[in-house]
């Protein structure tokens, strides 16, 4: 297959950002998209390849779940249909703090009674 176009590569990401709305940290009831745990999505084409890397973050570096999250992360975006394989690069810089919340992700909050 032939490289990507620019619109084939906004569907996929709109199928990744889909996915990564499906797992949520067990400690808070949003998921790490809404979080603002996710910082980039990166895609490199090498034919007939696909591969993504999802720069992200967690709320805390002493995060007692993060393998299961990372690996999560990587399962959903490498279950999205021409992915062929999918990095997580984890990073502490910027530091998470709440105001990278989504708007959503704030409704979720105050929906459930969750202060953070």
């Amino acid at each position: 297959m032939s490289n990507f176009t620019k619109e084939q590569l906004k569907e996929i990401e709109e199928k990744i950002i889909f996915n990564l709305k499906q797992v949520y940290d067990p400690e808070i009831p949003v998921n790490v998209y809404d979080l603002g745990l996710i910082y980039k999505i990166d895609f490199e084409q090498k034919d007939p390849y696909l591969y993504v890397t999802i720069t992200m973050t967690l709320t805390s570096p002493a995060c007692p779940v993060a393998d299961a999250l990372i690996d999560q992360v990587k399962y959903v975006t490498q279950a999205v249909e021409l992915v062929d394989e999918a990095y997580v690069h984890l990073v502490f810089d910027p530091v998470w703090d709440k105001e990278m919340i989504s708007e959503e992700g704030k409704d979720l909050l105050m929906m459930n009674g969750t202060m953070i």
